[in-house]
Parts: structure tokens; sequence; C-alpha cells
């Protein structure tokens, strides 16, 4: 069975527009079901991939924070190019990081943040996350052991240079969202065990947003967007997006 890597979407539905953000290590598939309700919604809806996302682990260990900050803003300004004046965005992990930092640079009508971090772990561990993925490609690409092994070794012994970036870019946000005013809603998995869940309480008494909202999902661990609570999920962020002030 032939397989392939996942791609960027971008579903044209009406003239108020989402911009869907994926994880540190993730792909747009983590928000394709999100995107396809949103769409059904009436929401145009774009997930842009992060430099070195959605493709061999050998690429993604070249990249860094400044590249995929780059495909953000690039995904926005497309957004806005194409004549989508009002645009919101929701962001998974690392995505939800991203929608922070757009939110003080950016007009936005709107933000999603989920499971986003305003802590980062120790490099090993964030570079465990980089050998677990190796691992996963690996097996979705039908490698032998002998092949596997081989990518392995070569992504530990070549390591990836710009992950200390990637808590100071972290660090550097948290220090800006007090200059955020949008709207926000704060999601959290109260069984995710890759970041600390204390950061959407961070998040939430942080923002100066006057219209803020924050839910807990007992049930769900760190890719919310994909756990047995995403139909709910989905369900309360269209919700919130409805009660946005959109002029169109």
């Amino acid at each position: 069975m032939k397989v392939s890597l996942p791609q960027p979407f971008y579903y044209k539905a009406g003239k108020r527009a989402v911009l869907l953000l994926h994880g540190f290590t993730g792909n747009s598939a983590d928000v394709h079901m999100l995107g396809r309700f949103l769409e059904k919604s009436g929401y145009t809806v774009k997930a842009p991939h992060y430099k070195g996302h959605g493709a061999s682990p050998l690429e993604l260990i070249q990249t860094g924070p400044v590249d995929w900050w780059q495909d953000v803003e690039k995904a926005y300004e497309e957004l806005v190019a194409d004549g989508y004046t009002e645009i919101a965005v929701a962001g998974l992990s690392l995505g939800g990081v991203f929608s922070l930092r757009l939110g003080y640079l950016k007009p936005l009508k709107g933000i999603v943040t989920m499971c986003a971090p305003m802590t980062m772990r120790t490099t090993d561990t964030m570079f465990s996350g980089i050998v677990k993925y190796a691992k996963d490609f690996s097996r979705a690409f039908g490698y032998d052991e002998q092949q596997k092994d081989a990518l392995i070794e070569s992504i530990k012994r070549e390591g990836m240079p710009s992950l200390p970036k990637l808590p100071e870019l972290i660090q550097d946000v948290r220090s800006h969202v007090d200059e955020l005013y949008a709207p926000i809603f704060v999601v959290q998995g109260r069984l995710d065990d890759v970041i600390n869940p204390k950061s959407a309480q961070i998040i939430y008494d942080t923002v100066e947003s006057i219209d803020k909202h924050m839910k807990w999902y007992e049930e769900s661990g760190h890719v919310i967007t994909l756990g047995t609570e995403r139909k709910q999920l989905q369900e309360d962020i269209l919700q919130f997006l409805n009660s946005l002030d959109w002029q169109e």
C-alpha cells in the first residue's frame, strides 16, 4: 500500500477565515477533522505546514523556530492577500504558542489555544520527541529494522542544533501574553503528559482580553484534536467563533 505524506490544506467556504496551526513534530493531519468541521460550518480554513514538518525527520532537524514562524506569517499574509479581512487563529501545542504570538503582532478576530505550553521541558526530552517522530515515520513508510535503526542513528548523530531556540521562543511569547486583547478560548486536556497543564491557567490569567474563556477536557491528552472528546471540542470552538463580532 502506498503511503503519502500529509499535505497542508486550504478550504474556502465563507468570508470568515480561520488559520489552523499544528504542533511541534506534528502536521496538518492533527487539525484536519477540526478544519473540515469548520468548513462545513461556513468558515474558510487554512492549515499550513512548518518547514520540515510532514516530511522526513532528516529534513526536520535542519529547521528551527525562525523557519516555522515565517511559515505562520506567510499563511496569515496569504489569507489577507486573498481578501480575508477578518481572521481568527486556532493552534495546537506549539501552534497555540504561535497563535498567541500572532495575537500581539497581527489583527485577529479571536484566538484558540489548545494544550499550548508556557514552559518547556529539557532539550533532551524534546529531542526524544524527534526520535519518536523518526520511529513513527519509519513505521508508516515500511522501513525494515535495519533501515529504521540507520535513520535513528543518523538523527542522533546529527542532532538538532536549533532545539535550544524552542524554549527561548516560548519564554519570549510568555513575556508578551499580557499584550493580548483579542477574545480568547483556552483549551487544555486534563490528561496531557507532554506539557505542564498549568500553562493553560497562566495564559488565561495573563491575557488582558475581556472576552476570555477556559475549558478543561477531563478525558483528553495532548493531541486533543484527535482525542475522545474531539467532537465536543469542535462544537465548543465553533460556538466560540460564532460568538465573535464578525462584520460579515
